[in-house]
């Protein structure tokens, strides 16, 4: 299975890679077999790229912070975030290299009180200047209990398409598809002080499947 939102690339690239290999017998010398590896190599990894495989979706999903996103936890660290929390935050930065799943998952249940796209720079995802200056879409989900969780989606200095599928007021599931960031990227989920991440520096993340942290009361 495909993400719907890849298709048009992924259209672009096998007409590229069609009219390479008809280049190709055309051709009929050496360079025709470079032109074949080329157009197989491109399809192959375009088709790998978009790819959206099911997940098993916890029971217990509502009380949980999922990751939103696959990936390598590059940092937790405490910050201010002012744009929604307003307050002290811990903030978990899932990096995805190029051969991630790039398809995001609601991390909460609840109701999108907070949504803003930026337009930016495009640093490399692991700078943490990424969080603020890069270009990103920012969301703020409030869960039943009342606790109110952000989290980014951000470019990096290769992906430079960021598609979200939401909208302010909408109720949203934990687990459910929201959107897809385009060839190496990173996401930010900001937390309460109040709750502990279950995850640690290092951890490799599924979308949808692995626990960031619980909810203190539902």
């Amino acid at each position: 299975m495909v993400s719907r939102a890849g298709v048009p690339t992924i259209i672009l690239v096998l007409f590229i890679s069609l009219i390479l290999v008809m280049a190709g017998l055309f051709l009929e010398s050496g360079w025709s077999y470079l032109l074949y590896i080329i157009a197989v190599g491109a399809s192959g990894f375009i088709l790998f790229f978009f790819r959206d495989p099911e997940r098993d979706i916890p029971k217990e999903k509502d009380k949980l912070i999922l990751a939103p996103a696959d990936g390598k936890i590059i940092s937790i660290r405490e910050t201010e975030e002012s744009k929604y929390l307003q307050g002290k935050a811990r903030c978990v930065s899932i990096f995805l290299s190029a051969m991630d799943v790039h398809v995001n998952r609601y991390p909460v249940s609840g109701v999108v009180e907070y949504l803003k796209y930026h337009p930016g720079k495009y640093l490399v995802a692991w700078n943490d200047k990424a969080s603020d200056e890069n270009e990103r879409a920012e969301f703020g989900v409030k869960h039943e209990s009342g606790t109110k969780i952000f989290y980014k989606q951000i470019t990096g200095i290769m992906a430079r398409r960021i598609v979200y599928n939401t909208k302010e007021g909408q109720e949203v599931s934990a687990g459910d598809r929201f959107g897809i960031m385009k060839f190496g990227s990173r996401m930010d989920i900001f937390l309460p002080m109040d709750i502990e991440p279950e995850v640690k520096e290092g951890d490799r993340t599924v979308a949808g499947e692995s626990v960031i942290a619980r909810f203190t009361s539902t």
